[in-house]
Formats: structure tokens, sequence, C-alpha cells
């Protein structure tokens, strides 16, 4: 069945759309009240420019009427009350699901009304009616499993869709409706209507409160949405319902594939309302290149009635500001327990990785290049931890220092103290002899700075690294980080190779707080533990530099990498979305001038965005040839993994979108 207009997303949303969950207060059976409540609710997510609104189960009754449910005047203001709300709001461009109780046919239903500007586009009803403990529902409602055969239903002297096989279509948005208990079996109508095209999955609930459960609520929340891939906006009954036996609370809840983007506070006496911006074109990219997802619809495809909506106008977030928590660092956590146990898991992951490679390959000593800089500390801590897991020596860790025409009394001071501190075995190799001569052989003017002459030091240290560990008979570990190989910084055949790689997916804002972990877990109470506590806070706070050119005139570090390629921030920021939801440089743009206001304007931003493409796309073929290395997080560029790209791929549309970015 069709009705109205099927509408898309226009260009200027982004691919986001506002949704509203709201817990209007109510009084048991005072119909009047409750509408001139859930008015309120609705002239407020108006206001914030909502295209969505759920409201919760029953509320133009309230959840607690009981035995009234088999009243007629109860019943017969119910619907007149229905009526007064689409005449109220027939003006109101916005989709609303509201609660309300239906006879039809000598059955009642617990019912879900949608309503778009006065019309109702289609009616769910609930499937599963909880009836244990202390709930009662049977007593009054007919679940829509006793009738099935039924999809249409007259209300009002008119006939609507009805059934709980009802997306509403508009376009890129696809809504569906589950009502409370739903949730809450083994395969929720959600599911089936998510894995038939719904991506915004609407809750209309009563949950009566109790110790423990508000989590576990919170948390079915997300998982489902993470199951469904999808938008999930919840409404719950609140203050004013009937204390006969129970206590409501109220939730209004927003959450997105997983995560949770806004929730209420509950036990309040006044109305509850929360907006949240859901990105539907990032939640359709994710089911395009989830295989499972797709493949799950062989099982449990279903008929399903399409009533088309013609979907909001859309919220222009060009000049209205996204309502939506951004982060500067998608990489690393926000909360510091989070963060603490996430550090612990990724680490665990890397030493596991290179004990494996150690242990498979019968090999008992491993080569790492130490500059003192940040990637090569990480690596270096990740070799000791395998060594001391596997039982082995940890002098069978060779740590070679290179220096070379860049390198400070810094770096070269730091990764002396921290080798020793470890108590691995330490070897210092200038290579300042071997590649001047190098530089003589091909013509190489030695003060001309260029690439030639920084590439030509970095192939050096690597091939001093891989002869020395075929001398022992044991393995290069890599130390190139994902932020460097996103942008192809990193000289290929030189520190671009190695025999294992614990670091390639550890982006560079990440690194840092793995280091910053692993000098808090140092002992402090013995000299050597003092050492690496003391040197890791150094490192972390030396500027990042491959130390190629030579230092200033008082020795500091002159070529610094974020002055050449642009801040690791951003970049990490530009990769992740892109890698992770498939972005656009537009969207992008716009997300980065949010998440870093104040910290860089503009016109910076589109300057390193645009880079970023460049470098991006001009640097694949160093990543179609990455060694071996563990990944640890949703973003990852091996190419026998995650990231399949043409080395030769053109990067003119997304350079063309870039210049096209108003600053």
């Amino acid at each position: 069945m069709v009705f109205n207009l099927m509408a898309l997303l226009k260009t200027s949303d982004y691919g986001f759309i506002r949704v509203a969950s709201a817990v209007p207060l109510v009084n048991v059976a005072d119909i009047d009240y409750n509408v001139e409540q859930i008015l309120e609710c609705v002239k407020r997510a108006a206001a914030t420019g909502a295209q969505l609104l759920a409201l919760p189960e029953l509320c133009v009754t309230a959840y607690t009427c009981a035995d009234l449910f088999a009243n007629e005047v109860l019943l017969n203001e119910a619907e007149r009350a229905v009526a007064k709300i689409c005449e109220s709001t027939a003006h109101c461009d916005m989709v609303i699901v509201l609660g309300a109780p239906l006879r039809c046919d000598g059955h009642l239903y617990n019912c879900a009304f949608v309503i778009n500007r006065g019309e109702i586009l289609g009616i769910v009803p609930k499937t599963y009616l909880p009836n244990y403990k202390e709930f009662y529902e049977k007593r009054w409602f007919t679940s829509y499993n006793l009738t099935r055969d039924k999809h249409e239903i007259s209300f009002g002297g008119r006939v609507y869709p009805f059934g709980t096989d009802l997306i509403f279509d508009a376009g890129k948005v696809k809504l569906a409706v589950e009502i409370c208990e739903d949730l809450w079996v083994p395969i929720p109508p959600s599911s089936i209507y998510s894995l038939n095209g719904a991506n915004v999955i609407v809750n209309l609930s009563a949950s009566n409160e109790l110790i423990g459960k508000h989590k576990y609520l919170v948390d079915l929340i997300k998982h489902q949405s993470e199951h469904c891939i999808s938008a999930y906006v919840y409404s719950s009954a609140g203050y004013g319902e009937s204390t006969t036996d129970l206590v409501f609370a109220g939730n209004a809840i927003i959450a997105e594939n997983g995560t949770l983007l806004k929730e209420c506070p509950r036990f309040e006496q006044t109305a509850q309302l929360e907006c949240a911006d859901v990105d539907i074109e990032a939640l359709n990219n994710e089911r395009c290149v989830d295989g499972s997802f797709s493949d799950n619809l062989l099982q449990f495809s279903r008929p399903m009635q399409h009533v088309a909506l013609q979907w909001p106008d859309t919220v222009n977030y060009d000049k209205i500001r996204l309502d939506r928590r951004l982060k500067k660092l998608p990489f690393v956590p926000r909360e510091e327990s989070q963060l603490h146990s996430r550090c612990e898991d990724i680490i665990n992951i890397q030493t596991e990785g290179l004990m494996r490679r150690l242990e498979f390959t019968h090999i008992k000593t491993l080569v790492v290049g130490v500059s003192g800089g940040l990637d090569s500390t990480l690596a270096l801590l990740v070799a000791t931890r395998a060594f001391d897991r596997l039982g082995l020596d940890r002098k069978g860790i060779y740590g070679i220092t290179m220096p070379g025409f860049g390198t400070t009394d810094r770096t070269y001071n730091n990764a002396l103290d921290l080798m020793h501190a470890l108590g691995i075995s330490v070897k210092e190799i200038s290579i300042a002899a071997a590649v001047t001569q190098h530089f003589k052989d091909i013509e190489q003017d030695m003060n001309k700075h260029d690439v030639t002459y920084e590439n030509g030091q970095a192939r050096e240290r690597t091939q001093i690294l891989m002869d020395f560990a075929n001398k022992l008979g044991g393995l290069v570990l890599g130390t190139g980080d994902l932020s460097e190989l996103a942008l192809g910084w990193a000289t290929y055949n030189g520190d671009h190779m190695s025999m294992y790689n614990v670091n390639c997916s550890i982006p560079k804002t990440l690194a840092k707080h793995l280091v910053m972990w692993f000098a808090t877990q140092s002992s402090t109470s013995n000299p050597q533990g003092l050492i690496v506590h003391e040197t890791l806070l150094d490192v972390l706070h030396t500027p990042i530099s491959p130390e190629l050119t030579p230092a200033d005139e008082h020795g500091n570090i002159k070529q610094k990498t974020e002055d050449l390629v642009g801040p690791y921030e951003l970049h990490d920021f530009f990769l992740y979305h892109m890698m992770r939801h498939g972005y656009s440089p537009r969207k992008l743009y716009m997300l980065a001038t949010l998440a870093f206001e104040g910290d860089y304007d503009r016109p910076t931003i589109k300057k390193w965005l645009t880079k970023f493409m460049w470098r991006f796309f001009g640097q694949q073929f160093k990543r179609s040839c990455l060694p071996d290395g563990p990944k640890v997080g949703n973003v990852s560029l091996s190419p026998r993994g995650d990231w399949r790209m043409p080395s030769d791929a053109a990067s003119k549309l997304w350079i063309k979108e870039c210049e096209s970015l108003s600053e």
C-alpha cells in the first residue's frame, strides 16, 4: 500500500535526521490532561527541529488503567483523543508515534499510531503481551499473533494499514515500530524489520522500575541497535502512572548502532524530552559492507507493507548545529576506566600476535630499531612484554639505535636510557659513514636535503636491521603506525618494511595513550623502573619527527612531522570516519569543523583534509605490500584484511569535493 510521496534526504542534511523521545506527564484515565501534555511535548520537539517524535506506550490513557480498559467511556474518549491529536498537529511537519488502545471486531489492541501532518499513516499493534509477575496485559488486550491475517483496520470512519509488517518508507529513511515487550523476546520484531530494510526503530514502552533493571534496559537497547545496525528511539512511561503496585521512572533513550546517543534523567516530576541527530548515511553504509547482515535476510525475509512517507523537511546542518557528541579522538575512549581496559586489551593483542609469530618460527631473537620516538618505543615495550610471557631472556631483544644526520641528543639519550633500563641487548650503529659513501656512489649532494637525502638514511637503517637479524637468525620488528600508513609517511622499502609489525593498526593518537599506559604500569620503586617511567614521559613530550634533516642551531628537532603533513589528530579523525563510515570529504569537513571548533579554523581544516585525500590515494602502493601485523580495532589498512584498493585509483572526485568546500 502506498500513501503520500516518497522523499529522499536532501544534501544539506549530510545524511543525518533529527529524532526525539519524550516522556510526558500523565494522569491515569484523565485523557484531556494527557492529550494536553502530549501536545506540549510535540510543541517542544518541533521547536528543536525534530523530524520524528516517540511517545510512550498507551500515553493517551496512561498504561496503568487496568480493568478500566474494558470500559466504553475510556475507550471512546481515547479514540476521540487520537483524532484530536491528529487535528492539532495537522500543520506540524513531524512524524509522531504515540500509544493508545484500539478496538476492532471484538478485540482490543495495544497500538502505536504513526501520524504525520495530522494524518494517520498506519497503526502497529503489540505482538508480545507480558502476562507474568506484575504484568496482566492478556487480561485486556489481544496479541496481533492471533489476528495476523488482518492488514487493515477501521478507525474514525477510515481504513488504515494495520499490522506488524509496516515499514514507513521515506527513501533513505525507513521507520518501523515495536512496543515494549516486543524488544524483550529472543527474536524481536525489530530484528525482522531491520533485515527487511527498516533503519529507524521506535519502541513505545511502559516498563516499570526495578533494582538493576535500568542498566539492563540500556544495554538491551544498545545491543539491539547494534544487532539491527539501526537507530533505536525508545520512550517509556513516567511520572503520573499509578503507583498502586509499581513505579515508572520515565525513559527517553536514543541509540545508534550500539552507541548511546542520549538518555533523559529518570524519576523526574516534569516532562522529559531528548533529541539527537542520527546518522542514516553511516547506518546504510554499514549494512552495505556487512555481508552477514544481508545473508541473514535469507532466513528471515518477510513480506512487508511499505507505507510511503514524505519525510519532514530536512534540518539544514549548515545553519543549525548538529545535536550529537563528537569525539576529537575517535580511536580513544572518552572514559578513563574504559581507556585503561582498552589499552590493556590492545597491548595484549599486539603482544599475543608477536608471541605466536616467534613461537611458530622458533625464533628467540628480535631486532628492533629504537629511535627514542613514540612508535619505536611502543614496539619495544610490546616486545619486552612478549618475551616475558614466553619466558625468554630479554637479552634476546636487540635494540639498535642508529644516529644519523638529524639525530638529536634528546632522542638519542632516551633510546639508550630506555633500552638499558629494560634490560635488553643494546647496540649503537651510526649510519653517517655508510650513507655518506652511498651518496657519493649515487652522486647525491650532501647539502641538498631532499627526498633522496631523507630516504637514503631510512633505507640504510632498514638494511642494517635486516642484515643484523639475518646474522643472528632473528626477526625484524616493525614500528610504523596506522596514521603513517594512511598518509604514506614511510620510506618505501625503508621503515615501511619489516618481518612483523605490531603497530600497523595503531593510530598515532592512540599510540600516545598506550605508551602512557606502560608509563603508569612501570614501577617507580626501583631505579630501573623509575628510569623507564621518566623516559616514557619524555618520549611522550618529544615532537614527532623522522629526524632525517639536521637539527637547528640549538640541537633541537627541526623537522617536525606535523608541520609537514598536518596534525595527526585531524588525520586520525578523517581516517576513522572515512574508513568506518564511508564519509565524503564534505561530511568529514563539516564534522571536523564542529569537533575541532576553537582548535583549527575552517581554512586550516580544509587544507589538511585536501592533503589527507591526496596522500591517501597517492600512497596506496605502499599499503599494498605491507608486512604481517595484528588488527586491533575497527579500522585497518591491511591489504589482506580490511582494505583492498587499486594503487592507481584516481583521487580526482575526492580532491574536487575538497576544493569546493566553503571556508
